[in-house]
């Protein structure tokens, strides 16, 4: 996501924030390298001329040319201006009307409407405790309501019944009665598509909205259709009045270019975004932070909040209490693993890393990818259960059974093990006496940084902390100086556990302030 974008203006702002002062000239041939950047990102023509002159305008005044930090400066003000064009706050879903509240989603065939109808489901039920009714309006594709009720099914959520020979405006009516009638605080409708856009369809649409009285249209767009998703977004919003858009495989689009054009061409909120094929990879959008992850500041609070989605709290104490002993066995590090893979993976981890998306490139050159940890998981499931707790006893004939057993060689086991020696060597430095251990010293180093002094035995539980309360954490971790590129974390230094460089909390014991980190005694 973003990643061309991310490359490329990372390159120029270095450039200017590594200069002692700046002409007009450099802010202008930066500017011009920033509108090569975002024609190639797939943005707007027109979009890309109104930021350009925008941060223009503003980066050749003289407290610009005459700051202490000039390129900083031009830095700030690209990044409040890509705020500014992404839709400076970020916009839920609107769930502020007399139950049940009616979702419609619209858009073209194949866009992922179905998908996403499930997803969202799936998030109001978890996060917002709702009980949802989804229902199928596509009577045109085949298996289309199955295809929904199997989702429902996976999903947990109810599905409105298949009455067959039903058209698309008597199913929205019954969807929305059969709500009222089962208690239901949300029903989401889901519309058929066309692979484009045409009359007829429109006509469906806008009769479905008669029927049904939607509190929310939502427009489900590819984000790899690219512009053209900013003519389907316009054409939509002219024919049924959508209030706010969801893109669909972010993941896949190292360009960006739809998001960036389509609040600022539409003037309607982007409000959800799909970053992969599982029904929980589905993220609120939020401007700043999407602003700061092109910029490569990072995105702590949504890192944040993705572990504690995904860190299981009573594996967490566990791993505690085994740290302050000093103790961590194979079983351990496969916990850890997983726990990567589940949040992302380490690209997925280094790219919400403040100064950090740089480093991905020089892992993957080096072979240290995603696909690194299946094989370690391999072979630690390869090995019986005395070997995982101990792996002091693997010689040579156990390692050639790991290795047969598990797709590897000898040379992997070793790698394996080297990693594991490291990260317990690190376990006995956190669990050790003396000044509380290392961890404690080094969380209650970030803890002081952040503004969050006199924790000492750590960070606060963010497992449990109000989005508000994230917010205001981010704004402390940018004025510690955590938020700017290459500012990286206090004490981290950057490298992962046994991967050569300093340590990174999270492979032992959760990321900073999660619940598993070691209390003061």
């Amino acid at each position: 996501m973003f990643e061309n974008l991310q490359d490329r203006l990372g390159s120029i702002l270095n450039g200017l924030t590594g200069r002692g002062a700046l002409s007009e000239g450099d802010v202008s041939a930066a500017l011009r390298e920033v509108r090569r950047a975002l024609l190639e990102a797939d943005v707007a023509l027109d979009v890309v001329r109104s930021f350009t002159d925008r941060v223009r305008e503003k980066a050749v005044g003289a407290e610009i040319l005459k700051s202490i930090k000039p390129g900083q400066m031009v830095v700030k003000i690209v990044h409040d201006e890509l705020i500014e064009m992404l839709g400076g706050e970020g916009v839920g879903v609107d769930l502020h009307a007399a139950a049940p509240v009616v979702i419609m989603m619209v858009g073209l065939q194949g866009s992922g409407k179905t998908t996403t109808t499930a997803k969202i489901a799936k998030r109001l039920t978890d996060r917002e405790k709702k009980k949802v009714l989804m229902a199928s309006l596509d009577t045109r594709r085949p298996a289309a309501q199955e295809q929904l009720r199997q989702l429902g099914v996976q999903t947990s959520v109810d599905t409105l019944p298949v009455i067959s020979g039903q058209s698309p405006t008597d199913i929205a009516a019954r969807a929305v009665q059969a709500a009222k009638l089962g208690g239901h605080d949300v029903v989401i409708l889901d519309t058929a598509g066309r692979t484009h856009i045409d009359e007829p369809l429109m006509v469906e649409m806008a009769d479905i909205k008669k029927k049904s009285n939607p509190h929310e249209i939502l427009l489900v767009a590819d984000s790899l259709t690219g512009q053209d998703a900013v003519n389907l977004a316009r054409n939509f919003d002219e024919r049924v009045g959508i209030t706010g858009l969801v893109l669909t495989r972010m993941d896949g689009d190292g360009r960006g270019g739809a998001a960036l054009s389509m609040r600022a061409v539409t003037g309607k909120p982007i409000k959800l975004i799909g970053v992969g094929e599982r029904m929980g990879e589905l993220e609120e959008f939020h401007p700043r932070r999407i602003a700061d992850r092109i910029l490569g500041m990072g995105d702590i609070v949504s890192l944040v909040e993705r572990a504690a989605e995904n860190i299981d709290a009573e594996k967490a104490a566990a791993m505690a209490a085994k740290m302050a002993k000093g103790k961590f066995d194979l079983n351990d590090l496969a916990d850890q693993l997983r726990q990567m893979q589940k949040m992302g993976g380490m690209g997925g981890i280094m790219s919400m890393m403040p100064g950090m998306a740089g480093m991905k490139d020089k892992m993957a050159s080096a072979g240290l990818n995603d696909g690194l940890f299946g094989r370690q998981l391999a072979i630690i499931g390869s090995m019986t259960k005395a070997e995982r707790a101990n792996p002091d006893i693997l010689k040579h004939s156990r390692k050639k059974r790991i290795a047969a057993g598990s797709g590897t060689d000898a040379a992997d086991i070793n790698k394996l093990l080297k990693m594991h020696r490291q990260m317990a060597d690190m376990m006995k430095m956190m669990g050790g006496k003396g000044k509380g251990g290392l961890m404690k010293q080094m969380m209650g180093g970030l803890a002081g940084k952040m503004g969050l002094g006199g924790l000492g035995g750590g960070m606060p539980d963010l497992s449990n902390i109000d989005p508000k309360q994230l917010e205001a954490l981010q704004k402390q971790a940018e004025a510690a100086g955590l938020g700017k590129p290459g500012g990286g974390l206090p004490g981290l230094g950057g490298g992962l556990p046994g991967l050569g460089g300093a340590k990174l909390p999270g492979l032992g014991g959760g990321f900073p302030g999660l619940p598993g980190l070691p209390k003061k005694k």
